[in-house]
């Protein structure tokens, strides 16, 4: 029993750092967060709504510069401040940050934001026994390499996540009559948008897959869909 238990604290305290990072997550957006009561997004909102039978979908303002949205753990969907300039600019259409709102809403309706907590803390036991076993033939080296393991662990998850995500928010987008084309434009510029240079980055190596192989998938499912008769 003592051996493992350098793995049930690594548990422990992963679960107890991402309850503080909630905590802290929230006490942040709450503090620096408004409602979105633009009339043309809330138009498409609406829209989603009604294609999820709901009676509505909140969506709240996250007053920073970057270029993103993000699903809270407690459920919430922000846009930044910084991506709805861009919308205010005519830089994106209104269908193309609906397609960013459905996005995010299939992180919480897939419990993408819940798995992450089991994740988090298995990746931290991982790492910590991958750091005995290595360090024992490999003295100084193995923390780095069971660090370097898990971290790809972690990216390849990620992208699972959002691979899922782009799969809903197509579905939801097609069903409440917006279509995946602005969902396909938006990852066309999301790059300009955001000043990254992801291209020099190897694909395994990020959180995030490559557009142009979340633009391939997108256009699969719509080839997919076109193929099945209408009811």
């Amino acid at each position: 029993m003592i051996k493992f238990t350098p793995i049930l604290l690594a548990i422990v305290y992963g679960l107890v750092m991402y309850r503080f990072s909630v905590w802290r997550t929230a006490r942040e957006l709450d503090a620096q967060s408004t409602e979105l009561a633009d009339p043309m997004l809330r138009q498409m909102c609406d829209q989603m709504a009604a294609a999820l039978d709901l009676e509505r979908i909140r969506v709240h303002i996250y007053e920073i510069d970057p270029v993103n949205g993000l699903a809270a753990p407690d459920g919430r969907i922000f846009i930044t401040r910084g991506f709805y300039n861009k919308f205010r600019q005519g830089a994106v259409s209104a269908s193309e940050m609906a397609s960013v709102i459905a996005h995010e809403l299939g992180h919480v309706a897939l419990g993408h934001s819940r798995r992450r907590m089991i994740d988090f803390s298995g990746q931290n036991a991982l790492r910590t026994a991958l750091a005995m076993v290595l360090s024992r033939f490999i003295p100084g080296i193995g923390v780095l390499i069971a660090n370097a393991l898990t971290t790809l662990l972690a990216a390849r998850l990620s992208r699972s996540d959002e691979y899922e995500a782009d799969a809903y928010a197509a579905a939801l987008l097609t069903k409440a009559g917006i279509g995946i084309g602005p969902q396909i434009s938006l990852f066309e510029k999301l790059e300009q948008l955001t000043k990254s240079n992801s291209g020099a980055v190897p694909a395994w190596l990020m959180s995030h897959p490559k557009t142009t192989e979340r633009i391939k998938a997108l256009e699969a499912l719509e080839a997919k869909w076109a193929q099945v008769p209408a009811p």
